[in-house]
């Protein structure tokens, strides 16, 4: 296209067909030589004003850049056959671009460093247009890419220029409202940004001013010794809510606030188990109905929980910070508490082990005192045995508790399948063995008393006679109970072990024709010679106990000597027939 070369000064050829002259088109070479505007078109003169005003009234660039190349056409023989504008650095077109061309200008105009130069515009006949640089104050803003079907007057030239004069300007307008917005909306976020983060920082000083009272506050508990009292009740200081302590089967050990259960209530076994697993399972204190609930497990070993109740459920995150840390310290002073436990149970076995083994009374009496433990008084021996009951720690344990639920403070020891009590004062009768058939669901179990002990050194033979009872009792017909050594009577001289052998010899030797005339006819003869002892030879009282007729006891007794061949009114043979019926109705078995 003949207007795109090159010229210093522009005169129209009739000749020739019209171009767009050479030179930037600010700088009309006939303007700056005849220092007067060419005459505008009529058509022109009255859009101008209105294109002006199109231009600058709006903010967006690519409708600027529309709007010009709308226009184009207007001013002249020309045509708009792209624009680009600058974004981000990189020339991106406008919709308007044509398919066809597009990416031959593309490549053209995105090599350009803001100048106004030819390019090549394929589909055209004489292939040359002109990429106009939309320079602003704001600097490169984007190109119009024109060709011309006809040589421009300069008239037509000036309002080219003009016209992309006006478009600069107003992308440069454009751009600066953009940027101010974009400002605007970037200072809002920074102060956003910075509203959130002085409001996080604040957040932040008062978690820590909280977290460093709880600190100090559990610290200083720690400092002073205080224990699980204490913990609780900085805990309730500084929560506001009631605190409680349950120990590992759910029994309460201590609360700190307001609304206690009077009585407290005992719980289920089964459900707090289940309790105490989903607490584990989920980590962290855990809301269960009004409480708000925290393992104390140190180690792996759950010692009890640490729980708020909060039936409003409004503990916030600096609760449960608190009531985490309260827990730990908890944890600490539990486990100091069951290492303690653990240590002095050692030791007072070992006591207890030296006392029945024997040992001085004055490393006895210092001993037991430290435990307090009054071994002045008068001392009980107690052996526990108990049926599917393994004599370990935990049984001794049971056992321990037991005794001090029934008033008997004691010492506590195991062997291999009994547990042995030294009890200050008497036991009561049965009381033990109640409490124990409670705590351990069944009644199969066998309770041996000693005699008195009024001083230390006596506590080894007192504890053989407890074993003596305990023995007794468990050959007796009744099992299962509590059997004192002071009520043993002739059975306290017979000794224990194998010497039951000799029993059996000697019961063999007075009733052992008797026993084997009931194996064989199925009679009654023993238990009739045993009744008959029991009630003091009374033929009445005798005969009411068996419910038969006098005349049938008179029968059996006579049957009785003949079968045994003793005397019943020899004084000797009377003695050892009682014995004898006595060892086998109480430690042998009875019948059978």
């Amino acid at each position: 296209m003949a207007g795109f070369r090159g010229r210093s000064v522009y005169r129209r050829r009739p000749d020739r067909e019209g171009g767009l002259p050479p030179g930037r088109l600010g700088q009309h070479p006939t303007i700056s030589r005849r220092g007067s505007r060419p005459p505008l078109s009529t058509l022109a003169s009255h859009k101008w004003p209105a294109v002006s005003r199109a231009l600058f009234d709006t903010r967006d660039e690519s409708e600027i850049l529309r709007l010009a190349m709308n226009h184009v056409s207007a001013v002249g023989p020309y045509r708009a056959e792209a624009g680009y504008l600058r974004v981000h650095g990189h020339m991106v077109p406008s919709p308007q671009v044509g398919p066809g061309h597009a990416s031959a200008v593309d490549r053209a105009v995105r090599e350009l460093t803001g100048r106004d130069v030819p390019v090549t515009v394929p589909g055209r006949s004489r292939g040359r247009g002109r990429a106009l640089a939309l320079q602003g104050p704001g600097g490169l803003h984007g190109y119009l890419v024109v060709t011309s079907r006809s040589r421009p007057t300069e008239a037509q030239h000036f309002l080219l220029a003009t016209l992309v004069r006006l478009t600069a300007a107003a992308l440069s307008v454009a751009v600066a409202h953009r940027r101010q917005r974009e400002d605007a909306l970037e200072l809002h976020r920074l102060r956003r940004e910075r509203t959130a983060f002085q409001r996080r920082l604040v957040s932040l000083v008062v978690e820590l001013g909280y977290q460093r009272a709880v600190h100090e506050a559990l610290a200083e508990v720690a400092a002073s010794g205080g224990g699980e009292e204490a913990i609780t009740s900085a805990l309730h200081a500084l929560t506001g809510f009631p605190v409680l302590v349950e120990d590992r089967f759910g029994r309460l050990r201590s609360w700190t606030g307001p609304g206690r259960p009077d009585p407290y209530p005992e719980p289920d076994p089964t459900r707090h188990e289940e309790m105490l697993q989903g607490v584990a399972r989920r980590g962290g204190p855990v809301r269960i109905d009004d409480r708000l609930i925290s393992l104390v497990r140190p180690r792996g070993e759950v010692l009890g929980i640490l729980a708020l109740v909060d039936p409003k459920d409004d503990a916030d995150e600096y609760t449960v910070f608190a009531l985490e840390h309260a827990t730990t310290s908890l944890a600490v002073e539990l486990s100091h508490l069951r290492h303690l436990a653990e240590v002095e149970l050692r030791l007072r076995r070992e006591l207890v082990d030296d006392l029945l083994g024997g040992t001085d009374e004055a490393s006895a009496y210092a001993r037991s005192e430290a435990f307090g433990h009054d071994l002045h008084r008068i001392q009980y021996v107690v052996v526990v045995q108990w049926r599917n009951r393994a004599a370990d720690d935990a049984f001794a344990r049971t056992v321990g508790r037991a005794a001090s639920a029934v008033g008997m403070p004691s010492l506590v020891t195991r062997r291999s399948d009994h547990v042995v009590l030294v009890a200050e004062g008497s036991p009561h009768d049965h009381a033990l063995y109640e409490t124990l058939a409670r705590e351990t669901g069944t009644p199969d179990g066998t309770i041996g008393v000693s005699a008195r002990c009024d001083t230390p050194d006596g506590i080894p033979g007192r504890y053989q006679e407890a074993l003596r009872a305990l023995e007794v009792r468990r050959r007796s017909r009744r099992r299962y109970g509590t059997t004192f050594f002071d009520d043993l009577g002739l059975y306290r001289i017979l000794g224990p072990g194998n010497e039951y052998q000799e029993l059996e010899a000697f019961v063999r030797e007075w009733l052992g024709p008797l026993v084997d005339y009931d194996g064989r006819h199925r009679t009654a003869l023993v238990e009739t010679l045993s009744r008959y002892f029991d009630c003091g030879g009374n033929y009445a009282e005798t005969a009411e106990s068996l419910a038969i007729h006098r005349s049938t006891l008179r029968y059996r007794l006579q049957r009785i000597r003949e079968i045994s061949g003793h005397d019943l009114t020899s004084v000797e043979d009377r003695l050892n027939l009682q014995v004898a019926t006595r060892v086998w109705k109480i430690m042998l078995g009875g019948p059978g």
